[in-house]
């Protein structure tokens, strides 16, 4: 029978090759090459079952499909996407600087090289050169962290919910801790302080009400069962209207005069004052520290702009013993996390150069202006890529910092607003132009906002890199079901 004969599914089946004859082939004498031979292999099989299983289902399988270089191919594909890391940077054009979702703070130059010394070399990670002996890793911060916060001590974890928990853990387990209602936060991923606060082994004393909560309600709630007293920063809202809440430097004095420390729970943890730089005011760790704080707990990639960490700065006997909790080596930092947060830590010893050389504080303050140009030089290509199903114009629009950090603050920003030219079918359109934008090489990520893809600009560091792979943008038809 003719190759190009229709075949029935017996003798489809009969024609598939065997895995040793496709590796054969010289696209996959290359795949192992790039990839191994097992991983080859394993994708041949898995090619090979799916192709069994769709011949005389009606899927569309013929002679061809079965054919070598047809099958080889496609297992070469398979084997490159199962290679291919699922991690990989994008183009955040949503809008929001500090994006969870998409890796929140990207590191400065000098991090970035620190990371690298740290994971090609062996380091001075737990080993002090001067002694000739063991060392404490917390030792490539611990000191910045006091000059910049004016602590007596700091340590470090890998997140601050970490941070929060050991602090807990240490100082208040079988403990009660008073809190404000006002303040039992959740954030992203159902993340909630009272569940934090029961896994660290305290109990949690809810004190005032949601939206009104006074010095007399933290006073009337200690007693001797009482641990610490805590104070949790608003993450990812704000409440407005008829509110009240203690005063830290009041809340502080309490807590002095009845012998328990006083923690607070910064959240994003900036080290400058921001209004500096255009921005709203935050309480930066400093302050928080001045207004008389035992411990301060906060985030090292947030508006601090470094890596994945959290930070504990304050008293240097309540440090010493959360340094000593067990829990301690369980949430330390890694080697190339230290690397990239202590050189993080040094450009905020040269403040007034922050803003330019740290990237999160660059995007914030990234002039209304200066974007409002970049979108209107690229506007122009993306409506060549995008053709004339779609309308192309730039516009002015409000961006976030993101992360929890000033969650009522928006950044005035611009934006390259892609519209659907036919009324009917926009919805439709647009998540198959935000599909095709999201599958480029270097995925390009926006947001469908007023009856537009926005392609918020402020983020965008490498235009050219950007107008380079609009060429390879596919709008597909949406599909079936």
């Amino acid at each position: 029978m003719s190759p190009t004969m229709p075949k029935n599914g017996s003798s489809l089946r009969a024609s598939i090759p065997s895995v040793d004859r496709l590796l054969q082939a010289d696209a996959l004498r290359e795949a192992a090459e790039r990839h191994g031979r097992a991983l080859v292999v394993e994708s041949a099989r898995e090619v090979l079952d799916e192709v069994r299983g769709t011949i005389g289902t009606g899927a569309g399988t013929d002679a061809g499909a079965v054919e070598v270089p047809a099958l080889a191919a496609r297992i070469a594909a398979h084997a490159e996407t199962a290679a291919a890391p699922s991690l990989k940077p994008v183009f955040n054009l949503t809008g929001t600087v500090l994006h969870t979702n998409l890796g929140r703070a990207s590191l400065a130059p000098e991090a970035v090289e620190a990371v690298v010394e740290a994971a090609a070399r062996p380091s001075t990670l737990e080993y002090d050169v001067g002694r000739a002996g063991r060392g404490d890793r917390d030792a490539h911060v611990e000191d910045l962290l006091r000059r910049l916060t004016g602590a007596e001590a700091a340590t470090a974890v890998n997140n601050n919910a970490a941070a929060v928990l050991i602090v807990l853990s240490t100082l208040a387990r079988g403990r009660e801790v008073p809190v404000s209602r006002g303040e039992l936060v959740e954030i992203g991923g159902s993340f909630r302080m009272p569940d934090v606060m029961a896994e660290a082994g305290c109990i949690l004393r809810e004190v005032g009400t949601t939206n009104r909560t006074h010095l007399s309600d933290f006073s009337a709630a200690i007693g001797e069962e009482t641990a610490l007293a805590m104070k949790v920063h608003a993450s990812n809202y704000a409440i407005q209207g008829f509110t009240a809440e203690a005063p830290e430097a009041e809340l502080a004095a309490l807590c002095r005069e009845r012998g328990i420390p006083f923690a607070v729970d910064l959240g994003s943890g900036a080290l400058v004052a921001l209004e500096r730089h255009g921005l709203a005011h935050e309480t930066t760790v400093r302050e928080t520290l001045a207004a008389g704080a035992d411990l301060v707990t906060f985030s090292g990639d947030k508006l601090l702009g470094g890596p994945q960490a959290g930070l504990i700065v304050g008293r240097s006997d309540l440090i010493a013993r959360i340094k000593a909790n067990p829990l301690k080596r369980a949430l330390r930092l890694d080697k190339m996390t230290l690397a990239a947060l202590s050189a993080t830590l040094a450009l905020y010893l040269d403040p007034d150069r922050i803003a330019a050389r740290l990237p999160t504080l660059r995007h914030l303050t990234r002039p209304p202006d200066e974007i409002a140009a970049l979108c209107a030089a690229l506007a122009p290509a993306v409506q060549d890529a995008v053709g004339p199903a779609f309308e192309v114009e730039t516009a002015p629009c409000l961006g976030q910092i993101g992360s929890g950090a000033l969650p009522v603050a928006s950044v005035p920003s611009h934006a390259v607003a892609i519209r659907p030219a036919a009324a009917r079918g926009g919805g439709t359109a647009l998540r198959r132009l935000a599909a095709a934008f999201a599958a480029l090489p270097v995925p390009v990520i926006g947001r469908i906002a007023d009856g537009a893809l926005m392609l918020d600009l402020r983020c965008l560091d490498d235009a050219e890199a950007f107008r380079a792979q609009l060429a390879g943008l596919a709008i597909g038809d949406e599909p079936a079901g």
